[in-house]
């Protein structure tokens, strides 16, 4: 039996000074507000992006203007060696790494009927795979420094379907098993393993763009508004510190009460 780790004082629980984390997929939305969550909270932020250069460079910036430490890194996560460089360009910049938000994934709209195999596989490929081979990755890492943290992000899909989302339920709802899963595995080496699975999270243009379903969602949830970014940021922050140190293999619901809504 292992012996119990001192426990943090209450003003510590969410304190990362000294902890390095790398979020994948940070360049905008949610990824942008959990890059910028975790450094308010200390650590120091690898900023990932595969193609909006730009955005993350805005990330950084933004980091850096509030005293934090931040640097930008690109990659493609459709194959272990696009992971394998951002997992080492991450310990060349900063030494360490003790904290992992796979974030990145891709959410399109398409009616089963209408779906080609390619699509399906696309969405698997960026939702799952990438998930896998970044937890993978710094599993290996974390095993040999002595135990870390890592945070999947989800969707409510993964519990309830909606109409032309078949690929993107089924591949979240993957995500959260893997979670599971690799928490069981993972955890004899010191490692956490914990999904976040958001509700409707606003961005800009939102309400243009889909206006009946923003309408649905604001007339059926118990809060009756959208998530904000922070509001996901806010449960990866949880997950990934001290305050959640044996939480490992849960998946946090962050959807302001949509799944408690009545059916009838």
């Amino acid at each position: 039996m292992t012996h119990p780790r001192p426990i943090p004082p209450s003003h510590d629980l969410l304190d990362l000074e000294g902890l390095v984390a790398l979020v994948t997929g940070a360049s905008q939305n949610i990824g942008a507000g959990i890059a910028r969550r975790l450094a308010e909270a200390g650590a120091s932020v690898i900023v990932h992006y595969r193609a909006r250069r730009d955005s993350a460079a805005g990330v950084v910036d933004a980091i850096l203007a509030a005293g934090g430490r931040a640097q930008a890194l690109q990659a493609d996560l459709a194959d272990a060696s696009g992971v394998n460089r951002l997992f080492s360009g991450t310990l060349e910049v900063f030494g360490a790494l003790d904290i992992v938000i796979n974030n990145a994934g891709t959410f399109p709209v398409r009616p089963l009927l209408d779906m080609t195999f390619a699509e399906w596989r696309a969405m698997y490929a960026d939702n799952v795979e990438s998930a896998f081979l970044c937890t993978q990755a710094a599993a290996r890492h974390m095993r040999t420094a002595g135990g870390g943290a890592i945070v999947n992000v989800a969707s409510i899909e993964s519990l309830a379907p909606a109409p032309e989302h078949s690929h993107y339920g089924s591949a979240k709802a993957a995500v959260v098993m893997f979670t599971r899963a690799a928490a069981q595995e993972l955890g004899p080496y010191g490692i956490r393993v914990n999904a976040v699975s958001p509700g409707l999270v606003a961005r800009p243009g939102i309400a243009d763009d889909w206006p009946d379903g923003v309408e649905r969602w604001l007339k059926q949830v118990p809060l009756r508004r959208l998530a904000e970014a922070e509001d996901v940021a806010d449960a990866c922050l949880f997950l990934a510190s001290p305050a959640a140190r044996f939480i490992s293999g849960h998946n946090l619901v962050v959807d302001g009460g949509m799944l408690s809504a009545k059916i009838y």
